[in-house]
């Protein structure tokens, strides 16, 4: 006889399954699978520091952000031409399909290329093509979003917002992501004004590395509409009072935090706590590819170690629907697809 908890954690696993998702933290280059990432590397005559794909995937076993941003810019070196950006791309869309995926909102870093001689052009080219091949194959809408690494200059910054001025209407935002211990929020002040009054939206990661005071100068400084991640807000009660009043989203991907040691098990996550506390919490995937899990996997790993209802679940979907930036009209599809689904189960 089956134990009443593997029932409802069945139970539980199915309804993931079918909830109507809205991922908005999510980074193109950190779905590089290693099958796929040995594939580019022969075609285009690139060579990779491992031996085999079996070799390559051993090697995620990170003690730290810094850690996996090391192996992540390796492996981005076989992506080369349009193609490779627009089959990257088509291979997490498809693989998004299976977890029921609706919406994505990803973040592409285009100086992770520029830094190495291949074209901005070629790189929004290719995810372009793909995200467009996704909403006609699967019917996957998205909203691209232009990535800044903070462990580069502000003058690069600028440099890259320059080249995406011809592609502006192709783009529904700036991000900001990578190492944040010792690149502040001032730093991207102005780069951030500038894309404000070009019509971009402005989202930030902070608070994964860095503490609540990042997540706070990072609302303050940058005039972000979303945070991404933002887990240590819960150390501030304040700040936590600030992101509810406001409704400012949080971006929180799960598996992230506890491969990159953000805290130890998913038990210690602040993801329930701050879903109790009424902040609009989301749940994510970042870099499926490297952290052990696409959303569906983040779902159910969250769902596991904070017990999370099927309320919870709900709240979680109904806060990404609202968190994205979809039109109003896109927003109400979704919200009826999530309708359906809970009047059904």
């Amino acid at each position: 006889m089956t134990s009443l908890p593997t029932v409802l954690e069945s139970e539980i696993d199915d309804f993931i399954s079918v909830l109507p998702k809205v991922e908005l933290h999510l980074h193109l280059e950190g779905t590089l699978e290693p099958e796929l990432a040995f594939e580019l590397a022969a075609r285009n005559g690139v060579g990779l520091p491992y031996a085999n794909v079996e070799a390559m995937r051993a090697a995620y076993d990170f003690t730290d952000l810094q850690s996996f941003l090391d192996l992540y810019y390796a492996a981005c070196a076989v992506l080369v031409t349009r193609e490779d950006f627009r089959e990257l791309t088509l291979a997490y869309l498809r693989r998004a399909a299976e977890d029921n995926v609706r919406h994505v909102e990803p973040f592409f870093d285009p100086q992770t290329h520029t830094e190495r001689g291949v074209a901005f052009d070629t790189v929004i080219e290719g995810i372009l093509d793909g995200l467009a091949e996704g909403e006609r194959e699967l019917g996957i809408t998205s909203g691209l979003i232009l990535s800044f690494l903070r462990d580069l200059s502000a003058e690069s910054a600028h440099a890259t917002l320059d080249s995406a001025k011809p592609w502006l209407a192709e783009l529904v935002g700036v991000g900001l992501d990578s190492a944040e211990i010792g690149n502040p929020p001032e730093k991207f002040a102005d780069v951030y004004e500038r894309a404000g009054r070009l019509g971009l939206k402005r989202v930030a990661h902070a608070g994964e590395e860095g503490g609540a005071d990042l997540v706070t100068r990072t609302l303050d400084v940058l005039h972000v509409e979303r945070i991404d991640h933002g887990v240590r807000s819960a150390h501030d009660p304040s700040l936590v009072a600030r992101l509810v009043a406001e409704r400012v989203p949080l971006t929180v991907c799960p598996l992230s935090n506890t491969r990159l040691r953000v805290f130890p098990t998913m038990k210690e996550s602040p993801l329930k706590t701050l879903l109790d506390a009424g902040v609009l919490v989301t749940v994510n995937s970042d870099d499926p590819a490297y952290f052990g899990g696409h959303i569906g996997e983040n779902f159910r790993a969250a769902a596991a170690g904070l017990a999370l209802t099927r309320e919870d679940l709900v709240t979680l979907t109904e806060n990404a629907i609202e968190a994205s930036f979809a039109d109003d009209e896109r927003k109400g599809e979704l919200r009826r697809e999530l309708d359906a689904v809970t009047a059904l189960s």
